[in-house]
């Protein structure tokens, strides 16, 4: 586990007046160990129970919007309006492709809009963050009849 993500994720949640109960403290430590890739509310909740067993759904879920109210995940919809979920990484400039069908979700390293941001700041806008995702099928769901 990234002790340095640990460490600033629990910084902000006591600035922002949130104690670091053990459900908590599940939740981020799932997170934190799901870095890179995009994770449900139900496969936390799930692998949160094996560090906390006393955690409920609700907990799981009212964790998640405080959360991604405080930048601290990501939030996206894929197919059905589902959610997903990734714990933002501040050390690692990256953006999505992700199935439409099943939620795999790959990391693409290169930013495609570089040039954009480069004309957007050339009009006394300061950009401070941006997404790119892109929603389509992986092979394995372009398989399917």
């Amino acid at each position: 586990m990234d002790m340095s993500d640990r460490k600033s994720i629990e910084e902000k949640l006591k600035a922002n007046n949130y104690k670091l109960t053990p459900q908590r403290r599940a939740i981020i430590e799932t997170l934190i160990e799901h870095k890179g890739r995009f994770i449900s509310a139900e496969e936390l909740y799930t692998k949160t129970l094996r560090r906390h067993a006393q955690t409920d759904f609700s907990t799981v879920y009212r964790n998640l919007e405080i959360l991604d109210n405080l930048e601290i995940i990501h939030k996206t919809n894929i197919k059905n309006g589902a959610a997903i979920y990734e714990l933002i990484c501040h050390n690692s400039h990256h953006h999505h492709i992700i199935c439409k069908e099943c939620g795999k979700t790959e990391i693409i390293d290169a930013c495609p809009i570089e040039e954009l941001i480069k004309t957007i700041e050339t009009k006394e806008f300061t950009l401070t963050d941006h997404k790119f995702e892109l929603y389509g099928y992986c092979s394995k769901c372009c398989k399917k009849p």
